[in-house]
């Protein structure tokens, strides 16, 4: 990746704008202080994540899930 140094009075200056440069770009963007390294701002992975499949294993049958049912359940009552 990529990595450009600024000074702290710059970046200040043009923040928001920088700040979407780094995500869309995808480059670090190392701010200084005095030629010193004071931060560091790099852009986020985002992962998207799958939902297929998300519930695996999370379901118990109990009983016979085809057949009718030919009495009368309990909550009826």
């Amino acid at each position: 990746m990529k990595e450009l140094n600024i000074q702290a009075g710059k970046f200040k200056a043009q923040c928001l704008q920088l700040m979407d440069e780094v995500s869309n770009k995808h480059f670090s963007l190392v701010i200084t202080k005095h030629g010193k390294p004071i931060a560091k701002l790099v852009p986020i992975e985002v992962t998207e994540k799958n939902i297929f499949g998300c519930l695996k294993n999370t379901v118990t049958i109990r009983g016979d899930i085809i057949e009718p049912i030919d009495s009368d359940w309990e909550a009826n009552e």
